[in-house]
């Protein structure tokens, strides 16, 4: 009764910190685009308003204009959403409500993320109360540093339902811990036609389910293959049915999920590329074509985990290839956005293990200055970076428990077997310390400062390559950690 009340606790502080923060309007009412406000709404005026036939760009769909370029779920719940809408038809109004604000418009709009308690929310508290050693005050804990993470708060609000293909991800990463194969495959195909960037956490969902088929008996292994097979057809037939009876609109819609000629990269992203492409300049050198075949470094970078896992498929390894697999996707995929390092959110399924090196990891994720820069969220940023690590460190103990466990630096000793274990930990909790210092005065000096003339993008350069090196560091550690042997269970009382 105790556990459930402070989770009750926790889910309202975590609804009551969405609402306040959803009070700020992202760039809205700023012409031509209006911002990504504007694009939900005009996601909905066109899906109400028009055939699936005009999914194609004709003169009353504007692909140039917020074309809608996510898979077909995300389309329904924009139509859904649209059809609240009756309380004043003028929100949706064809072409005349374009740039359309107003206080009671935004009061409705931010209702709508009412999916997050829906969805993401109870996903993370059975994640955290089932999937998750130690006390229940341990795991509590846990639930309400996932919940105030910042920069799926920050940004989800900006641009609206990231929360929803996670949490049907997470639904997924719940089911397959239970034993529930079936229902974990729905989960994360509906979260595949929610939106394309799931993807980032499709090579561990297949590897492992088919590593469980493969480690079956002949008749179980067959059973369980066509199972899950079945699943996931049936989902993908029933959520692409409209699309079906014409070819051509499925391969449209295809092309809106995947805009390749958008290029390798947009703005200042934290990947490799970006970073790279301030030394070489990769987008002068190689064509549009051309850099398509870089992707080849992603499944280079993604796989190593993968057939780990494969080989191997345990819940911990399949844990770890969320993160990998994600991680590899962000900094060697095509096309990548800044927001989608909220992709490698199941870094927050490690919190137990690895309190230190996940809220590390998860503060450096926030450190997209410069968009919430672009969305007027400077004080929003600041109360969360300042806030979000003394509560998280304080929460789950990760100086005080700063061990060789904690940290795996067993990982590490074999790499560093010179140094001794307890000045390993002091090393690690002072690189922590000078990497929140580092972001911290690169924050301040990105505000106070003008950049010097010659060097008009100097400060997000800087901040891109801080986040790539904190992204690349965390990448090649869960890496070495799959390939060594799991931790220790802890001595903590685990509550079924």
């Amino acid at each position: 009764m105790q556990t459930w009340s402070l989770v009750s606790i926790s889910v309202l502080l975590a609804v009551l910190v969405r609402w306040g923060v959803s009070l700020n309007s992202y760039s809205a009412g700023k012409p031509p685009m209006f911002g990504d406000y504007e694009a939900q709404r005009h996601w909905q005026e066109v899906t109400y308003n028009l055939p699936l036939q005009q999914y194609f760009n004709t003169s009353d769909n504007d692909l140039n204009y917020w074309g809608l370029d996510y898979p077909p779920l995300t389309a329904y719940h924009s139509w859904l959403c649209a059809y609240a809408n009756i309380l004043n038809p003028d929100w949706v109004e064809l072409h005349r409500s374009r740039g359309y604000e107003s206080p009671a418009h935004k009061l409705f709009m931010r209702t709508t993320l009412v999916t997050d308690v829906l969805i993401y929310i109870p996903a993370v508290v059975l994640c955290c109360l089932y999937l998750t050693d130690g006390s229940a005050k341990r795991r509590v804990s846990i639930l309400l540093s996932i919940l105030l993470y910042p920069g799926l708060i920050l940004i989800d609000y900006g641009h609206f339902y990231n929360g929803v293909s996670l949490g049907f991800a997470l639904w997924g990463v719940l089911a397959l811990g239970l034993g529930w194969n079936s229902l974990g495959s729905l989960a994360f195909s509906l979260a595949l036609n929610y939106k394309q960037m799931e993807l980032y956490h499709a090579l561990p969902f297949f590897c492992y389910l088919l590593g469980k088929c493969i480690k079956a008996g002949l008749i179980g292994r067959f059973i369980l293959l066509v199972k899950i097979t079945a699943t996931v057809l049936v989902t993908f037939g029933l959520c692409w049915l409209p699309f079906l009876p014409d070819p051509s609109q499925v391969l449209q819609v295809v092309r809106r999920i995947f805009p390749v000629a958008r290029g390798l990269f947009e703005d200042k992203v934290a990947n490799t590329w970006c970073s790279l492409n301030t030394v070489i300049k990769i987008r002068s050198i190689l064509t549009s074509d051309s850099q398509l075949y870089l992707l080849a470094f992603t499944l280079l970078a993604a796989l190593p985990s993968s057939i780990k896992l494969l080989m191997k498929p345990t819940f911990w390894n399949f844990k770890l290839a969320l993160v990998n697999s994600s991680l590899a996707f962000f900094l060697f995929s095509y096309q990548v956005h800044e927001k989608s390092i909220l992709l490698a959110a199941p870094v927050c399924l490690l919190l137990n293990e690895f309190p230190l090196m996940c809220i590390w990891f998860l503060q450096a994720s926030t450190f997209m200055l410069p968009l919430f820069l672009k969305d007027g969220l400077l004080v929003p940023y600041t109360v969360a970076f300042l806030g979000f690590p003394f509560l998280t460190v304080y929460l789950l103990s990760a100086l005080d428990d700063c061990s060789e466990d904690e940290l795996k630096l067993g990982t590490c000793g074999k790499l560093f077997s010179f140094l001794p274990k307890m000045h390993l930990a002091c090393i690690m909790k002072w690189k922590f310390y000078v990497s929140m210092a580092l972001m911290a005065v690169l924050s301040v000096v990105s505000v106070a400062m003008d950049p010097p003339p010659h060097l008009p993008d100097l400060f997000p350069v800087l901040v891109s390559t801080t986040a790539f090196m904190h992204f690349l560091g965390v990448f090649l550690n869960f890496n070495i950690v799959q390939f060594m042997d799991p931790p220790r269970k802890k001595s903590r009382k685990k509550n079924n």
